[in-house]
C-alpha cells in the first residue's frame, strides 16, 4: 500500500465507483478503498435478509414466511434509470452493460384526490386517461406537441418563447393548462419535487420532459429501468471497469487519517501505512469535517406479500404524490420492485417510500404513501441526514460527493459526478472520454 497514486478514492458508491472507473480509463494510477467489507456504501443492496434485520436493530430473526434469506437484494436508497439517461448513456460507453441486466419497470403512477392513477404511456392512454377532461386533453397534447418539437437553435420552433427568461409558469399559460395538468406534468414527468421551477426559466422544464418522453419512447411501458439483483450491482459494475484498467481496490480497510500538508491532500493512512496521492474523492462520511448539512431524507423499506393495489396486478412501478396534494413542499415517491428483479423471496414485494423530511415527526408525513401499500409485513425506518461539500477541492484537491437526495432516478447524481470531474480536471465532461479503446476488451476475455 506504501505507493504513489493519481487519485485515491474513498467509499464505493455509485459516484465514487464510476469516478475511479473513468479515471482509470484516463490512464489514472487509482487506489479504491473503503471501510466496509461490501460494494456500494450508501447504495448498497443489503443480502442476506437477515443482515437487513441487523442493520435496522430489529430484534430476532426474519420469519419463516419471508423464504430463503439469500433470496433477497434490498436497495438502502430506492432510484430507477431513466432510459435515454445519463447513467445508461454512461453504462453503454463504458460497456459496463454487459455485466447487468435490467428490466424495464411496468409502470408510473400519480395520487390524485386519495387514488392513484396511471401515468399515460401512450397517445391512446392520455386520451382514456380520467386524469383530465376532454377539452384539457386537447390542450395538452398541443403543449406536448411544442415541448417535441422545441430546439433552442431553431427560433420557428419556439413560439415566441425565450428559453432563458419565458418562465414555466408562462408557458403553462400560453397553454391554457390547469392547475392539475400543471401538477402532473411539473412532477410525473419533469419529475420536479417541489414547485420553484414554474417562476424559473422554462429551458430546464423543457429538456426534462423531453428526457422523459425519449425514455419512454425506449421501451414503451415507462422510462424507467431496474438492474436484476438490484442497485447495488452498478457500482460493482463500474468498480470492475476500474480494475480492468489497473485500479486497485481494498474493501474492510478502516481510514485512521486523510494527510493534509500545507492545505493540499497528500496521502491517505490505514493501519498504520500511508499511501501516497495527488487527488482524493471520497463520500462526505470520510471528511465531515469538509462537508454540511443540507437536509433530512426519510427512507421506508416495506415488504409486502401483495402488489399495490389500482395498479393492475404488475410487479414493479412507481406512484408520485406530488406534493400539494398532501399539503406538503416536495414530492413522495414509491418504488415498487419484486422477485421478479431477483430481489426478493418469491411471491414477495418490495416497495421503498422517500421523501425529504419537512418536520419533526418524518413518518407521519409519508402516512399517505403507506397507506396506499396496506397490509404491510415488515417496515425498516431510515432517516438520514444528506451532506454537501462545503470545501470545493480547488485548493486542497479532495472532491467530496453529495448524499443522495429523494429524487426516484439517477439524473441528479450524474449531475454531482459531472460536476465532481469539472472541479478535478479543470475541463468539461465528455461523454466520450469513457469510451473503451478496442485493445481493452481482451480485459473482459481474461477474467
Amino acid at each position: 500500500m506504501n505507493e504513489e497514486y493519481d487519485v485515491i478514492v474513498l467509499g464505493t458508491g455509485l459516484t465514487e465507483c464510476i469516478l475511479s472507473g473513468i479515471m482509470s480509463v484516463k490512464g489514472k494510477k487509482v487506489l479504491h478503498m473503503d471501510r466496509n467489507s461490501y460494494y456500494g456504501a450508501e447504495s448498497a443492496s443489503i443480502t442476506p435478509l437477515e443482515d437487513l434485520y441487523k442493520r435496522f436493530n430489529l430484534p430476532g430473526k426474519p420469519p419463516e414466511s419471508m423464504g430463503k434469506g439469500r433470496d433477497w437484494n434490498v436497495d438502502l436508497i430506492p432510484k430507477f434509470l431513466m432510459a435515454n439517461g445519463q447513467l445508461v448513456r454512461m453504462l453503454l460507453i463504458t460497456q459496463v452493460t454487459r455485466y447487468l441486466d435490467f428490466k424495464v419497470i411496468e409502470g408510473s403512477y400519480v395520487y390524485k384526490g386519495g387514488k392513484i392513477y396511471k401515468v399515460p404511456s401512450t397517445e391512446t392512454e392520455a386520451l382514456a386517461s380520467s386524469l383530465m377532461g376532454l377539452f384539457e386533453k386537447r390542450r395538452f397534447r398541443k403543449f406536448l406537441i411544442f415541448i417535441a418539437n422545441f430546439d433552442e437553435n431553431d427560433p420557428k420552433t419556439m413560439e415566441g418563447v425565450d428559453p432563458q427568461k419565458t418562465t414555466m409558469r408562462a408557458i403553462f399559460q400560453k397553454f391554457s393548462l390547469g392547475q392539475e395538468v400543471i401538477d402532473f406534468t411539473g412532477h410525473s414527468l419533469a419529475l420536479y419535487r417541489t414547485d420553484d421551477y414554474l417562476d424559473q426559466p422554462c429551458i430546464d422544464a423543457i429538456n426534462r420532459i423531453k428526457l422523459y418522453s425519449e425514455s419512454l419512447a425506449r421501451y414503451g411501458k415507462s422510462p424507467y429501468l431496474y438492474p436484476l439483483y438490484g442497485l447495488g450491482e452498478l457500482p460493482q459494475g463500474f468498480a470492475r471497469l476500474s480494475a480492468i484498467y489497473g485500479g486497485t481496490y481494498m474493501l474492510n480497510k478502516p481510514i485512521e487519517e486523510i494527510v493534509v500538508e500545507n492545505g493540499k491532500v497528500v496521502g491517505v493512512k490505514s493501519e498504520g501505512e500511508i499511501a501516497r496521492c495527488k487527488q482524493l474523492i471520497c463520500d462526505p462520511s470520510y471528511m465531515m469535517d469538509r462537508a454540511s448539512k443540507v437536509g433530512q431524507v426519510i427512507r421506508v423499506i416495506c415488504i409486502l406479500s401483495h402488489p399495490i393495489s389500482n395498479t393492475g396486478d404488475i410487479n414493479s412501478c412507481q406512484i408520485i404524490i406530488p406534493q400539494n396534494q398532501v399539503n406538503r413542499k416536495h414530492d413522495i415517491y414509491v418504488c415498487m420492485i419484486s422477485f421478479a428483479h431477483n430481489v426478493a423471496a418469491q411471491g414477495k414485494y418490495i416497495a421503498i417510500v422517500s421523501t425529504t423530511v419537512e418536520t419533526s415527526d418524518p413518518e407521519k408525513e409519508i402516512k399517505p404513501a403507506l397507506d396506499l401499500l396496506e397490509p404491510i409485513e415488515q417496515k425498516f425506518v431510515s432517516v438520514s441526514d444528506q451532506y454537501g461539500p462545503t470545501d470545493m477541492g480547488t485548493d486542497s484537491q479532495i472532491f467530496i460527493s453529495r448524499t443522495y437526495d429523494a429524487t426516484t432516478h439517477f439524473e441528479t447524481t450524474c449531475d454531482d459526478i459531472k460536476d465532481i470531474y469539472r472541479r478535478m480536471t479543470g475541463s468539461e465532461f465528455d461523454f466520450a472520454e469513457m469510451e473503451r479503446k478496442k485493445q481493452d476488451i481482451f480485459g473482459d476475455a481474461a477474467e
